[in-house]
């Protein structure tokens, strides 16, 4: 059993996805230290060599080796911790969903209902990874519905702006589950409120968001130029939120789609760098919260479109364990199917046509799924079993599975 730290384990499998030696990494960490960062590369690569068997930390170089494998800090060196919505909603208010109702029906609104409303938004983003997609609807709904309701009752100016931008999240995560169910137009009309909502309220996240769904559905729809354009756009409404970060990793997504390696990879370092120099998130459960471990998923999916075979399968890998409770429970099982499709991709592409089937057929059995992302990316697994197994009965059959997963959108 490897009882190294998961960065230790990951350290030798990045450099062994770019046939590195221990001294081809170390020369290209050198490069990305600071000018008053002297060390010798002999010194160093003692110093890697001992990281790789876990039994020193590189506390001062932790940024440097990151970036050596074009990811952040918080990604390859991630803080572990989890926040439990529910039980925070008790401890912060003192409320639980039955008091925050009552309060609601009340004649003017005060602050601990305010800060129970908010903790409960955040709590359904949190939800939306794992939860059943009738389920968070229909609930996200219903919290949608009272907090529209609040503008009716007595409220201040401050109180006003921030029911408009709570209605604008609630609004951001309806439509993004109404995508996932199938229900495009749905889906559209409340992106729009959603973005409206935003511009109301003034709130930067909100508006970048609404961006970021145009991009995903333009993403999922072929539309990739319409990918780029919506991504600029968000960038230019919420420069300095996460949300940007998405958005680079949505144009990464585009442009590797439509064959430009060279954008592909501007985009992954203009998101790469943003990103490492944002604070690490409170809350990285939280589905409009980019974590650093999602710009590994991200980062798969282009370099999976762009042939990177063995850098996509590292990442494909990283993605499940990241994704994954000790327990086995999988807290991330979106994430997780595009990353075994992923690796049924390169499998099929190395000519495994047993294990490219055993991933595809695993990453389409989940039960919370978004249908339009996970379709997109299975066509990738459908054109490679076409491409090397043309006349191989089990993948036609595998095609045709894929071909209705498609029509059933």
């Amino acid at each position: 059993m490897d009882e190294r730290p998961d960065w230790a384990r990951r350290m030798v499998e990045e450099r062994a996805a770019r046939d590195w030696s221990q001294a081809d990494a170390v020369r290209a960490l050198m490069v990305r230290l600071p000018e008053d960062q002297e060390v010798s590369e002999q010194d160093l690569l003692r110093q890697w060599k001992r990281w790789e068997r876990g039994d020193a930390q590189p506390t001062k170089y932790r940024s440097a080796i990151a970036a050596v494998f074009n990811t952040t800090t918080g990604a390859f060196f991630p803080e572990r911790g989890r926040r439990d919505g529910r039980s925070e909603i008790l401890q912060v208010s003192g409320m639980d969903t039955v008091d925050i109702i009552a309060r609601l029906r009340a004649s003017d609104v005060d602050v601990a209902t305010l800060d129970a409303l908010r903790i409960t938004a955040d709590r359904l983003c949190c939800e939306y990874a794992y939860m059943p997609a009738d389920q968070l609807l229909l609930e996200g709904k219903a919290w949608l519905a009272r907090v529209v309701g609040l503008q009716h009752q007595r409220v201040s100016l401050a109180q006003h702006r921030d029911i408009i931008a709570l209605a604008g999240k609630l609004s951001l995560l309806v439509g993004c589950v109404e995508y996932d169910s199938g229900r495009p137009r749905d889906a559209e009309a409340t992106r729009r409120a959603a973005l409206m909502l935003g511009q109301e309220s003034g709130e930067l996240s909100v508006q970048g968001w609404a961006h970021e769904m145009r991009a995903w559905f333009s993403l999922t729809r072929g539309d990739y130029r319409g990918v780029v354009a919506a991504a600029e756009a968000g960038i230019a409404a919420a420069p300095n939120e996460s949300v940007a970060v998405q958005l680079y990793a949505q144009k990464a997504k585009a442009w590797a789609r439509l064959g430009d390696r060279t954008q592909t990879e501007v985009a992954l370092d203009q998101g790469r760098q943003l990103l490492e120099r944002m604070p690490y998130p409170e809350n990285i459960e939280d589905h409009f919260v980019v974590d650093p471990a999602k710009w590994d998923f991200y980062r798969m999916d282009a370099l999976r479109k762009v042939g990177e075979n063995r850098l996509a399968e590292q990442l494909a890998r990283e993605v499940i364990r990241a994704g994954t409770d000790f327990d086995g429970t999988e807290r991330s099982p979106m994430r997780i199917a595009e990353a075994r499709v992923t690796l049924g991709v390169v499998a099929a592409r190395e000519g495994d046509l047993d294990s490219a089937l055993a991933f595809g057929e695993r990453a389409l059995t989940g039960s919370r799924r978004s249908l339009p992302s996970l379709a997109m990316v299975s066509a990738d697994l459908g054109q490679a079993l076409q491409s090397q197994y043309a006349h191989a009965s089990e993948a036609q059959a595998f095609i045709a599975h894929l071909r209705e997963l498609r029509g059933g959108q």
